[in-house]
This record gives structure tokens, sequence and C-alpha cells, in this order.
């Protein structure tokens, strides 16, 4: 397993209130997120995505907005999850002693943009006393899509908590409404939980498990989407869509590329690979393109209009791309993502094929 620090080393590569107290988000049973138990995982599980065993629903200590950034505290009951490390996973189970698993998600306000690069920290306080420090994971669920999240242990059977979460500096180039902004800011939330409470969270076993397909994304009005852009709704002029790894990847060529780097004679070509079905980004993954015999490392880059993508400035504009994946997505994942974007073969996308 890798280290948590050589990890978060390796990232590089309309506003809210906040609400005060703890409250439930309310929702109904075919409204929840996917969750991990201790059961064994699946059998069979196909190399691609899939519904997970069964999905929980989830709690909130609330909003917060600062510096332009917004930031959602959630949390649920300890959930497994997998690490990512090159083209190999390790489960991390939901250990009897982790009280409970945290999720924040942070966003860009003005946008709406979930933010996959700005690594948070969080410090669990009892009054003056430190309780528990811990720096979530990059992580990839069904319902939740992008977010951060670690199972934390914390003592006894529930509590009050005075959780700060300090949002790191960007990671990855950003272009437009998203350039700028504080290096670090910090939110500052109360968590009261007890496991009475995470007992009641709501949990539905799915019949098609381990079948081909997601569960739909949440959709909470307080938080964000998460997805991408469909490819017809994509600035520039849209050369295709493949597949890899059961991952979706769109390239769009656009004129001028002064945002990316480049000048306004040049074109910019976008590489777009995202989830199937919930179009959520895949941050944290190597890419290069082939065009006409030359080789491009594509830069991780989020855009407010073409969404979190990898890209290049070109002196022409291309009608085909040779796409290779040289590092798959090295975001942690929950059930049902586990087994997909590992192995991923080099892919074609011609204009030329009306793709």
């Amino acid at each position: 397993m890798p280290s948590r620090r050589a990890f978060l080393a390796g990232l590089g590569a309309g506003g809210l209130g906040a609400l005060a107290g703890c409250s439930a988000l309310n929702l109904t049973r075919e409204e929840t997120q996917d969750s991990q138990s201790g059961d064994p995982p699946l059998p069979d599980r196909p190399s691609a995505v899939y519904y997970p065993s069964h999905v929980d629903g989830m709690l909130m200590s609330g909003t917060q907005t600062r510096g332009g950034l917004g930031c959602a505290l959630t949390y649920t009951r300890p959930h497994r999850f997998w690490l990512v490390s090159g083209r190999e996973t390790t489960r991390v189970p939901a250990r009897d002693a982790a009280a409970i698993h945290v999720m924040p998600v942070v966003w860009h306000v003005e946008t709406g943009t979930v933010l996959t690069d700005r690594t948070p920290t969080l410090r669990f306080h009892d009054g003056d006393a430190l309780v528990t420090a811990d720096a979530p994971w990059p992580m990839l669920s069904q319902r939740m899509g992008f977010h951060f999240g670690d199972n934390v242990v914390l003592p006894g059977d529930g509590g009050t908590y005075d959780v700060s979460v300090r949002v790191g500096a960007p990671a990855v180039r950003r272009t437009g409404a998203l350039a700028g902004g504080p290096d670090a800011v910090t939110f500052d939330f109360s968590l009261a939980y007890s496991q009475a409470e995470l007992d009641a969270v709501s949990r539905r076993y799915r019949r098609d498990a381990g079948e081909r397909g997601a569960v739909d994304p949440m959709g909470m009005e307080m938080l964000p989407a998460g997805g991408v852009p469909a490819p017809a709704a994509l600035p520039g002029r849209v050369l295709g869509t493949a597949t890899t790894g059961d991952a979706a990847v769109v390239a769009t060529v656009l004129d001028g590329a002064t945002a990316y780097g480049g000048d306004g004679s040049q074109r910019y070509l976008a590489v777009s690979i995202r989830t199937p079905y919930n179009r959520y980004p895949l941050p944290m993954t190597g890419l290069r393109a082939e065009i006409a015999g030359e080789t491009h490392d594509l830069t991780e880059t989020l855009d407010p209009e073409l969404g979190h993508h990898y890209g290049v400035a070109l002196d022409e504009a291309p009608d085909a791309v040779d796409v290779t994946v040289t590092t798959p997505p090295q975001v942690s994942r929950h059930e049902g993502y586990e087994t997909a974007f590992l192995d991923m073969p080099a892919i074609t996308i011609d204009a030329t094929d009306g793709a």
C-alpha cells in the first residue's frame, strides 16, 4: 500500500451559506450513495463499472464558503474502498475501529466546478485537545462522484467535535475564472454524531449487484453535480469519442490556445476522460497524444467550460489523434469502480469515422 505522505506528494501530476449543526440529507431509499461494508467483494466482478452490492445514505455536518471556494463536510458509516498504485489496487477494509467515513467536497463557487486537486487535511478537536488528524484520499463513488474520503477512528460511540478542513494550494493547471485564488483556505465545522445515528442511516441492497452499469448521482441542491460536459456540450470541434478500460474519452479542438499556455495562432487539443453513465472526471491520469507521428504529453487542466481535461497547444488542428494512457487514474475508488480504468489500451479518435 502506498504511504499517505508519498501519495499526497505526487498529486502535482452561486454561493452557499453555512448550515449550522448536523443535519441528515433526507434522502429516500432510492437517493443513496454507494456504501462499503464488511461483506466480501462480489464474485466475478467485471473489469468495468458495475452496480455495487448496496447503497447507503449519508449525513452532513454543513457547508461553508470562503475565499471563493465552497466546502461540504459529509460522513457516513465506515466504508471499504480501494487504493490505486499504478495498475494495482489495494482494498482498505471498513475496520470496526473506524468510527465514521468522512467525505469532504471542495468546489469553486463562481463556476460550480468540483476541485479534484485541492487536497484537504482534517483536524478533529474536543475543546482544546486534538483528537486526531487525517488527510483523506482523492476518491470516486457512483452516487457522490469525486470527493475526498477516509475512515476516521474516533473515541467512544459518538461525540461533538470541532473539525477544521484546510484546503491546500492548486496542484494542476487552472484556466479562465478558475485561475488565481488563495493558496490555502481553512473551513471550520462542528460535527456531532452518535453510533445510533449512523446505524439508522438508510441502506438498500441491490438485486443487480455485479451487473455492468452505475447508480445515478445523488443530485443534491447544496452541492455541485460534479460531472463533466456531455460531448455535444463541449466547446470547439469535437473529433469524436472512444472507450478504453470502460472509460469514455472525448477529444475536441479549439481555435486559439492563449488561455492554455499557447498563443492565438495555435489550436488547443482537449482530451476529456470520464466515467461511463455519470460522466465523472478521472483525475490523476497520465495521457499522451500522437498526431501525425509527433508525440505530445497532455497537461491535466481545470477549465470552466471544458471541465476537467488533459490538453496541449498545437500548431495545426488535427483530424485524428492516437491517445495512450501512460498511467491509469490513480484516484481511489468505492465499490463499482475498483475493477475499471486499470487496463487501458491505446485508442484512436478520428473525426473522419463519424464517431
